[in-house]
């Protein structure tokens, strides 16, 4: 069974409602300040829960960032998992490699400095999460199709690596989302 964004174990009905209150808080700092309202002490206040509480759910802005992204995460993945082609299932894999890259691209544009954090805030957080796991076995999928004789998960790394959302807000002082998909889409061109 793959990873699933925003799966785990149940908690407690209280514990629960502090979650939601914390990232509904999170959310309005985020969307009236940007990224700089994602204080944890801020977001607690907002909240109208203690400091402990926040750090109990959320160690750092990182993970804070993650559940913030966790509806995005969700609808990503069903559009690729079983949505409609080509990003979905139906459509030949060099097709779906490709709209998947231009997916990833329009996300990161969307999201890019949240997914950021995300990523960053904690050494290989990027790395460990499910949804990064769950990206990387589609794309060896996808890879192993196309190029069965290739290193499939040496490759999904490769083409996750240019995705990293740090690269990307990089790269968007310089570069349109358009010349970042061609970019993506002429480095990892395949012979199917």
């Amino acid at each position: 069974m793959l990873p699933i964004a925003g799966s785990g174990p149940v908690e407690r009905a209280d514990a629960a409602r502090n979650r939601q209150k914390i990232v509904r808080a999170a959310a309005k700092l985020v969307a009236a300040k940007g990224i700089d309202g994602l204080a944890l002490d801020e977001v607690a206040a907002e909240a109208g829960v203690g400091i402990g509480t926040v750090y109990r759910r959320f160690p750092d802005k990182g993970a804070l960032a993650q559940a913030l992204l966790d509806e995005n995460e969700r609808e990503f993945q069903e559009a690729f998992i079983s949505g409609p082609p080509p990003l979905g299932p139906g459509a030949a894999a060099a097709q779906r490699l490709r709209a998947f890259l231009e997916a990833y691209v329009d996300r990161l544009e969307t999201h890019g400095e949240l997914l950021m954090v995300a990523e960053t805030e904690t050494p290989m957080a990027r790395f460990v999460t499910g949804a990064y796991r769950l990206h990387h076995s589609h794309l060896v999928a996808l890879i192993s199709e196309i190029e069965p004789e290739t290193d499939a998960r040496f490759r999904a790394d490769a083409i996750l690596a240019p995705l990293a959302a740090a690269q990307y807000v990089y790269q968007r002082q310089s570069m349109t989302p358009e010349q970042i998909k061609k970019g993506l889409v002429d480095l990892y061109r395949t012979n199917a």
